[in-house]
């Protein structure tokens, strides 16, 4: 596999309307796991990807195996739990970042929490090129921090471990949170990471902070919102599961001027694109598996950077967490504008159905 992904995925209940939860008179059902969302993405964008994770023996987890892996994404490796359900959740509408928004999780005891090194598939997690995790399946239970720590651990054939830091505090019973999701994300290889949750978890207030924070990983990514995102470490890094791509990456980034990272690594920042934002739900996972992508491609850390903004912005212009990514070759040609055409870039709902049907429209 390119990617295999391990974590929780819940079916999500979306009000049918605006308003308070409690208000809500139906709600339409999709589906919602940091995780599952960028082996989602990937796969969408034509790698090959694995889920694993668990599910509850109902039709929750039937929605959830059927429609994870109408994405193309191999879920053969989901086990079923007899005994505990498939976790669910409720959200409004509502901006994450607003007073207005609610959640409330029924994950307790589900199935996923019940995750441990022993009823893992390990050889078949560690069966790709990259493995992605985030911090919130460490928060899930002990036996997942105990999962999280072994995947993570440094051993010889490792597969390049891809951390998102998802800090979530209504998810951690104690104040250990920010010291494991540290300790978790300096034994990875790349690890995104929201300068907002970096103060948050860990107290730091601005970039420099985080990656002196941070000394392990190759690659360290900081997403700043509608500002951009910047990635500091050694420009080759991923490089090694490139074998066979189209363009290695030579070492040196290019695009906005940024600095020396740590080790003589390159640091390099890119603005996002001006989107016109419908949910901003789903938008951290889309920017990873964006970032990943262009990584299992071997392309520059500018590149890199830039299809993360991209896959964000298609996810971003969508009510849910899922949204159908920019062709590769639309979005290749949107990132392979010059810096002043990529700062007049505006991308507004339906910006990559309408590409996709003119290409179609061209094909003979």
């Amino acid at each position: 596999m390119d990617v295999v992904a391990l974590g929780e995925s819940m079916v999500t209940f979306l009000p049918t309307r605006p308003g308070r939860l409690a208000d809500a008179p139906a709600f339409d059902r999709t589906i919602g796991g940091a995780e599952s969302n960028v082996a989602c993405a990937l796969a969408a964008a034509g790698h090959s990807v694995r889920w694993v994770s668990r599910v509850g023996a109902d039709g929750f987890g039937d929605h959830l195996t059927e429609t994870i892996g109408s994405y193309g994404v191999d879920v053969t490796r989901v086990t079923r739990d007899p005994e505990r359900p498939t976790g669910v959740y409720f959200r409004t509408a509502a901006d994450r970042a607003t007073a207005e928004h609610e959640v409330a999780y029924y994950r307790a005891g589900s199935a996923a929490s019940a995750m441990t090194v022993d009823n893992v598939d390990l050889t078949a997690v560690r069966a790709a090129r990259v493995l992605h995790l985030s911090g919130i399946t460490a928060a899930l239970s002990g036996d997942c921090l105990e999962l999280m720590r072994e995947l993570t651990a440094p051993r010889p054939g490792r597969p390049l471990v891809s951390f998102d830091v998802n800090f979530r505090p209504a998810l951690w019973r104690d104040a250990d949170g920010p010291r494991v999701l540290l300790e978790l994300a300096r034994r990875a290889d790349i690890v995104f990471v929201g300068d907002d949750e970096a103060r948050e978890a860990w107290g730091l207030r601005d970039g420099r902070a985080v990656l002196d924070a941070l000394p392990g990983p190759g690659l360290v990514v900081v997403k700043q919102g509608p500002d951009g995102a910047f990635v500091a470490g050694d420009a080759t890094g991923g490089a090694e599961i490139a074998a066979g791509a189209e363009t290695a990456d030579g070492g040196e980034a290019t695009g906005v001027p940024g600095g020396t990272g740590e080790g003589g690594g390159t640091l390099t920042r890119v603005p996002a694109p001006r989107v016109d934002v419908v949910a901003h739900v789903g938008a951290g996972d889309a920017f990873a598996a964006g970032f990943l992508s262009a990584t299992l491609r071997g392309l520059p850390l500018r590149d890199r950077l830039r299809h993360g903004h991209l896959m964000a912005a298609a996810t971003l212009t969508v009510p849910g967490d899922l949204a159908a990514p920019p062709s590769r070759s639309h979005a290749d040609r949107l990132t392979a504008l010059d810096d002043d055409a990529w700062g007049r870039l505006r991308l507004g709902p339906g910006w990559t159905q309408a590409e996709r049907a003119d290409e179609e429209a061209d094909t003979p």
